[in-house]
């Protein structure tokens, strides 16, 4: 029988799985909407927050079009990288990869400060608070399951020289 101590690890463990893993299908849900639903009025008021930031009012019938196309892109692609996120949660969690958590935590640390000086440009307030938001939603279950699957054999090596 486990002592009381080791049975928090396991459903700690379990619970950062599975919270990332609902991360990485809202990525997914989300990634569909800007797809398909570009034309909705789902998306209308953040198409108009954009249009405002670069146009400063509505945009033109034809800027409008051009921005669904480029939102229709984002979510595609945003589509795989959901599908990538979810396969590195899997393998992460299936061989207790640290590896497979680092290289999660690698993209989003890339993403991130890019997608906020862009956005900070732009004068995009709320992608400011969106990507902050993610980040503290991410990193720290991520960097727990790095630093709990990262293999103690591997440090001790490391520590004698």
């Amino acid at each position: 029988m486990p002592s009381p101590s080791s049975t928090p690890r396991p459903a700690t463990r379990q619970t950062l799985v599975r919270w990332l893993q609902a991360a990485a299908l809202t990525h997914l849900l989300v990634a569909l909407c800007l797809t398909w639903a570009g034309h909705s009025p789902l998306l209308g008021s953040y198409q108009l927050s954009v249009e405002q930031a670069f146009w400063g009012q509505a945009a033109p019938a034809a800027a409008r079009e051009q921005q669904v196309w480029w939102l229709a892109l984002f979510g595609a692609t945003l589509q795989s990288y959901s599908l990538y996120m979810l396969g590195l949660i899997h393998l992460g969690d299936r061989l207790r990869s640290h590896n497979a958590w680092a290289w999660l935590a690698f993209g989003i640390v890339l993403w991130a400060p890019q997608d906020m000086l862009l956005s900070l440009q732009a004068g995009m307030w709320s992608h400011l608070v969106i990507d902050g938001l993610a980040l503290l939603a991410l990193l720290p279950p991520l960097l727990w399951l790095y630093r709990h699957d990262r293999p103690t054999s591997t440090l001790k090596g490391l520590e004698r020289g």
